[in-house]
This record gives C-alpha cells, sequence and structure tokens, in this order.
C-alpha cells in the first residue's frame, strides 16, 4: 500500500503542468469513456439481435438492430479518434514545458549541484524521463482510469444478464488482484534502478565523445569500450528483469479472458440446456467477455507505464525540487551607473558543503578601481573558489564581498553579473557561429560594430576575418576547430562585450605555447585596460600585467604587493614563481 501510495505521491507533482490544459484532457477522457460504454452496448445488442429477430424471424426488426450496432462501432471509432486529438497536444504542451522548467531550473542551480551530478544523468531527466511522462500522460493514465470503468461496469452488466456468468468471470478475475500487488511491490524498484543506469551509460557515451582525444592519445578506448559494455550489460540485466516481472503478470493476465470464455461456455451450454439461459444472452456474455479482453490485458502495460512514469517523476524531482542555494534577495539594492569597480573581500570565509575544513580562510583583500590584481598561489590553495566568489557561483560561508560598498548578496544576481564578467581557464565556446558566441557574454542586442569591438579589445578580429564566412563562421563543438589561442581570444570578446566593471580571469594563459602567450598577453593588456581586475595567474608573464599581486597560501592572504615588491621581500613568492621559471630572477632583475 505504501509503494502504491508513494507512487501517487509521485505522480500528482504534474499537476501543476498539466492545470491548464485539465479541461481539454477532461473532454478526452469523456470521449474516451464514451468509446468504451458505445463498445460494452453492442454485446446488449446482440442479445436483442439473437433472442428478438433472429429467433422469431423478424427481418425488418434485424435490419435496424444491426444498423444500430454499426452506428454504435462508428461512435466508438469518432470518439476515440477525438480523444486522441484532445489529448496530444496539451500533453505535448505539458512535456515542453517540464522540459523548459527544467532547463531553466538548471541554469538557476549553482556551480556545487552541478559539480555533483553526472551531465548524463541530468541529461536522461530532461529528455528520457520527461518523454516517459508524457507517453504516460497522453495514453496511459486515460485509459488506466477508463478501462479499469470498463471492467468494473462490464461485470455490471454481466450479472444484471446472467448472475451466474457474471459470478465465474469474477472468480476468474480474482488472480488479477494477487498479480497486481506483486507487481506493484517489485516492478517500480527494477524501473528505477534501469532508469539510473540508462543516465550512467549517457554520461559515458557523453565522456568518451567529448574526450575522444585523449583516449586515442593514449589508447585506452578498449577500456572505456570495456567499461561502456559492462554498464550497457548492467542495463541489460535490469531490464531483462523488469520482463520477468512483468511476464508473469501478463502470463496472469492473457490466461484470465480465456479461462472465463471456457467457464462460460460450460455454465451457458448446461444454462441453455436446462433453459435457465437462453442463447441470445450466453452469445451476449461472451461477446462482452470478448470485449473485456483487452482493458483486462492492458492493466499489465498500464501498471508497467505508471511505475515507470512514477519513477521518472521522482527522478525529475530529485533535480526540480532542489532549491537554489545562490537566489536573489527578496529586496534587491541598485548599484549606482556607472559603478566605480571597487571590490573588497572582508573576513571572507568558504567551507564547501559536506566538506570538514575552510577553503578559504578569513580573506581580506581590496581592489581598487581600475586595479588589475594578479593571485597567484599554490595548486589547490584556493584561487579558483576565491574568484568563483565574485560572480557568486557560490556563496561565502563568512564574511562579506562588496562592490562600491553593497554586499553582492544584496544585489540582483542578473545585475551583478551583468556588471562582472569572467574568462575561465578553459575557454569554452558552444556549437554556433563565432557571433553568437560572443555575444553570449551580454543579454542585451548587440550590433556587428559592437561584436567587432569586442574582437579587436581582444585582439581577434583578425583571425576571425580570415575565417570561412568570418563573423558567420560555426566554430564547431567546443570550438575545437580553432586552436588553443583563438579559443582564448574568443573568450576574452565574449567576457568584455557587455562591458563589465569588473573582470575575473582564471588564468588565461594556462596551456599555451610561447607565441600564442604572447598574442594572448597582447590582448589581455587591452582586455585588462580600465575595469577592475582579479586574475589568477600562475606564468610571471601574467603576474607582470598586474598593477599588483596577491599571495594566497593555505586559504590565506598571505603577502599583497607589485611584483618587484615581493621579488625582494616574499621567500614564498620568489620560490612559487621558480617551480614555473627557474630563471625568474634573473629575467625579472
Amino acid at each position: 500500500m505504501s509503494d502504491r501510495g508513494s507512487t501517487l505521491k509521485e505522480l500528482r507533482r504534474l499537476i501543476p503542468y498539466y492545470r491548464a490544459s485539465r479541461l481539454p484532457l477532461l473532454v478526452a477522457g469523456i470521449c474516451a469513456l464514451g468509446a468504451m460504454m458505445a463498445g460494452l452496448t453492442i454485446p446488449l445488442v446482440t442479445q436483442k439481435i439473437i433472442d428478438g429477430p433472429v429467433r422469431t424471424g423478424d427481418v425488418p426488426g434485424l435490419i435496424w438492430l444491426v444498423l444500430l450496432v454499426f452506428g454504435l462501432g462508428l461512435a466508438e471509432a469518432g470518439l476515440l479518434f477525438a480523444r486522441r486529438q484532445l489529448s496530444a497536444p496539451p500533453n505535448n504542451r505539458a512535456e515542453a514545458g517540464m522540459r523548459a522548467a527544467l532547463y531553466a531550473h538548471l541554469q538557476r542551480l549553482p556551480l556545487g549541484f552541478h559539480d555533483c551530478w553526472q551531465s548524463g544523468q541530468l541529461l536522461s531527466r530532461g529528455v528520457d524521463d520527461v518523454a516517459t511522462i508524457r507517453r504516460f500522460m497522453t495514453f496511459t493514465l486515460i485509459y488506466l482510469v477508463i478501462n479499469s470503468t470498463t471492467i468494473v461496469v462490464g461485470l455490471v452488466i454481466m450479472y444484471t444478464l446472467a448472475p451466474l456468468l457474471g459470478l465465474v468471470v469474477t472468480v476468474c478475475l480474482l488472480p488479477l488482484v494477487v498479480s497486481s500487488y506483486f507487481y506493484e511491490t517489485r516492478y517500480r524498484v527494477v524501473a528505477r534502478r534501469a532508469q539510473d543506469q540508462a543516465g550512467d551509460l549517457a554520461t559515458t557515451v557523453e565522456e568518451s565523445v567529448l574526450g575522444v582525444r585523449v583516449l586515442k592519445a593514449f589508447g585506452r578506448g578498449k577500456h572505456l569500450r570495456a567499461h561502456y559494455l559492462r554498464q550497457a550489460a548492467d542495463l541489460r540485466e535490469s531490464g531483462l528483469r523488469k520482463l520477468a516481472v512483468l511476464a508473469l503478470i501478463w502470463a496472469v493476465i492473457i490466461a484470465l479472458p480465456g479461462l472465463a470464455i471456457a467457464a462460460q461456455l460450460g455454465v451457458g451450454a448446461h444454462g441453455i440446456a436446462t433453459g435457465s439461459i437462453t442463447l441470445g444472452t450466453l452469445v451476449a456474455a461472451v461477446t462482452l467477455t470478448t470485449f473485456l479482453t483487452w482493458p483486462v490485458e492492458s492493466l499489465g502495460w498500464f501498471l508497467a507505464e505508471m511505475n515507470s512514469a512514477a519513477a521518472a517523476c521522482e527522478r525529475f524531482g530529485e533535480v526540480a525540487d532542489t532549491a537554489p542555494s545562490v537566489t536573489d534577495p527578496a529586496h534587491p539594492e541598485r548599484l549606482p551607473n556607472p559603478v566605480r569597480g571597487e571590490v573588497r573581500f572582508e573576513g571572507v570565509r568558504m567551507r564547501y558543503p559536506g566538506a570538514e575544513t575552510d577553503v578559504l580562510s578569513t580573506v581580506d583583500l581590496t581592489l581598487s578601481p581600475g586595479e588589475t590584481v594578479a593571485l597567484v598561489g599554490a595548486t589547490g590553495c584556493g584561487k579558483t573558489t576565491l574568484t568563483s566568489l565574485v560572480p557568486r557561483f557560490y556563496d561565502v560561508s563568512a564574511g562579506r564581498i562588496t562592490l562600491d560598498g553593497k554586499d553582492i548578496r544584496t544585489l540582483a544576481l542578473h545585475d551583478l553579473r551583468g556588471r562582472v564578467a569572467v574568462a575561465f581557464e578553459e575557454a569554452v565556446l558552444f556549437s554556433a557561429t563565432v557571433r553568437e558566441n560572443v555575444a553570449m557574454g551580454t543579454d542585451r542586442p548587440t550590433t556587428e560594430e559592437e561584436v567587432r569591438e569586442a574582437l579587436r579589445v581582444a585582439n581577434a578580429e583578425d583571425f576571425v576575418d580570415a575565417l570561412p564566412q568570418g563573423l558567420d563562421t560555426p566554430i564547431g563543438e567546443q570550438g575545437l576547430s580553432l586552436s588553443g589561442g583563438q579559443r582564448q581570444r574568443l573568450a576574452l570578446a565574449r567576457a568584455v562585450i557587455g562591458r563589465p566593471s569588473v573582470l575575473v580571469l582564471d588564468d588565461p594563459l594556462s596551456a599555451l605555447d610561447v607565441h600564442t602567450e604572447a598574442e594572448v598577453e597582447q590582448a589581455l593588456r587591452r582586455v585588462l585596460h580600465g575595469v577592475t581586475a582579479l586574475v589568477v595567474a600562475h606564468r610571471p608573464s601574467t603576474v607582470q600585467l598586474a598593477d599588483r599581486v596577491a599571495v594566497l597560501h593555505e586559504g590565506r592572504i598571505v603577502a599583497t604587493g607589485t611584483h618587484r615588491e615581493l621579488l625582494d621581500s616574499s621567500t614564498f613568492y620568489r620560490t612559487l614563481l621558480s617551480t614555473v621559471d627557474e630563471n625568474l630572477e634573473v629575467t625579472a632583475r
């Protein structure tokens, strides 16, 4: 009973998405019910035909009754067609609404959520699970209700025709109750496992496609293929378990109508011989039982679909019910226009959910308007975490960060992120044109001149113009058709097109060769002009672009100053940069 209650509870989460479509869906249900009632009436007319005109030879009466059967058949077909036409559009709209709502919710969820979830699992919830729900709502739910009603009404008619024949059918259907209980308690568990395994398989496929260069470079294609085949085998095993559970109830459900008809023929033949049952009544009862065959047989498939839909709702809800931890304040403050760009870290502490220690411990740092501060430190000291706090990808655990004196948590996210632009260590580009990728850096419409200006600032206009279609050149998935330096410069153009007041750059020169580094460095000099910038730096060339350097060690700012001042005063700083360039002191001096 708890499983059934849990199933209904999960399915109730669909109500908000279908509330606007309740009228056409209700009418569709009425049409389906009308079709079933038309079908149930045909056996009664058949009884009248056999016990009336056929027995008495009344040909005119026979014609009218045959025409009535024909009319009932047409009505059944027309009502079924109307049900389909009424139910399909609202269900498709609801499916689109669920996908749109889930996608929008994923955009609101903070990076901490996405750090913990596999992309394949999210993909399977937004595609496969929503499609499962739509199939259930389009067909299964209506007919689960209608067919159950049809069985009940059919049994009532059967008892009206001949109580003994109705009792025979009832006894034959009792095993269905036991089978349904067994099915309810076992099938949903297996269905949920299979859906989770499908998400894991989707993740493996996605990662193997995106990482195909790595697999080929290290010759690990066979290894991942073996991993894929193991996951596919596990999914196949879960699918077979679903079929095993389903096969049992199907065996019972398919056998029951045949047993019922056989028993009816035996009891009915005896009744005709004794005169307690007419031939028309027996034919009507057998016809009625035959008509009920599909409603009875369909219960197994409908129960399977209902449990699959409940599991899909549960999986959908695991994401949809996750509350964003980084949200807009109830009454956001407004930033002045123009923004000066002063950024202050005041006693900032940061600990990730579930972690036992702080990543950042009492960070105090001020970036003056228009100043570029390079953030340096050993791997794992919290540099990326610190930069992620400025646009509120995460919220501080203690302390605060201010922009022009206002705590960034009091600002609307849209307002904050419109003033703070980010260029990540990995230049992530999308399967779109150059123009679209650059324009993604602002939410307002952009002109071609604005896109070109951003490209000029990022020293990218020349190579873009050399592309086959210029600004309208599709650059392919992740921009892998471009060189590392070209991708990095497009990412810089995207960061500056919105004319931000604050720029956060996470090691923009990482993994670049000397020639490409020089090109991007030249672009950086232009990008950093006139904005407040926090730049994660590992290379001496990046450090020397900054007005000031902040050294982060074990989650704290341990030293600040110019590059030359720190070379003179900080042994830790010299040691840190010498791991990158052993000749730093010679080249710097």
